[in-house]
């Protein structure tokens, strides 16, 4: 029964810096608020101790992983002592860098009524893990899951946007999570001078789409080829998506890192 974070840090000119450190960290607490964990630490204490993690174990580029759980109480019951634990390592993309071949997974996401969507639950992970399985046991790389509805929601661990005619479209907040790397891709494609257009999506929609991308903090941006069988065209270097791609890696190795403190 627990909450956890996915941050990530980067080799810069500067030494190691991880990006939106003070987004993931507040979004950690009202995490554990949302399920009455208590976390007894301030945002800049996480941010400190990440960076003690990072330095005590040598790490210049890393995945950080934050986890508050309850335990020793085997009762259904959240009124037992908290932990904390945060872990670091040298961890690649989560997707790889080579385009994806996706299914449309049979498991659903779960219905927001039931359990917070803006929250990091560990539990809530449980039938996403079922949904990437199932997908490499039947030869595709990742699955895309529908919300109960039936509209298209995200990735087991990412958020997902598609490419039409130089604009984006992507799934409207509410059954999926709010995503830090998805907030940025839609700073970024305003900047850029790219639509973006936050709606429900059916399953056909894709089918015309130009290019489709997951976006995460373990798997950044990552292209997708192929959904359901249906192979996308147009080469993924002459996509908006690409000129996003390429931003957010200058993005994340030499800005934004203002919201960091330096030990």
């Amino acid at each position: 029964y627990g909450v956890f974070e996915g941050v990530r840090a980067y080799e810069t000119p500067y030494g190691p810096r991880m990006f939106k450190a003070r987004k993931h960290f507040e979004r950690l607490k009202q995490s554990a608020a949302s399920l009455n964990i208590d976390l007894n630490y301030s945002v800049e204490e996480l941010i400190e101790i990440s960076y003690k993690l990072l330095d005590k174990n040598n790490l210049q580029s890393a995945y950080i992983r934050p986890l508050a759980y309850v335990g020793e109480n085997m009762a259904l019951s959240s009124t037992s002592e908290s932990h904390f634990l945060i872990a670091a390592w040298d961890w690649a993309r989560y997707l790889g860098n080579d385009p994806l071949k996706v299914m449309i997974s049979p498991f659903e996401k779960p219905n927001p009524k039931s359990i917070p969507t803006h929250a990091k639950v560990c539990g809530y992970y449980a039938t996403n893990i079922l949904a990437t399985k199932d997908a490499r046991s039947k030869g595709f790389d990742e699955a895309l899951m529908l919300d109960s509805k039936g509209f298209v929601a995200e990735g087991p661990g990412t958020n997902f946007f598609y490419e039409k005619d130089g604009a984006l479209y992507t799934p409207p907040l509410g059954n999926i999570l709010p995503g830090i790397t998805r907030a940025t891709v839609l700073e970024m494609a305003t900047e850029l001078g790219f639509p973006v257009y936050q709606k429900q999506i059916l399953p056909e929609d894709l089918f015309d789409a130009d290019i489709a991308f997951f976006t995460g903090t373990a798997a950044e941006i990552a292209g997708i080829r192929s959904i359901g069988g249906h192979e996308f065209t147009m080469p993924w270097e002459d996509t908006a998506a690409y000129s996003l791609f390429l931003a957010y890696r200058q993005k994340v190795t030499h800005s934004d890192h203002q919201d960091c403190v330096i030990i």
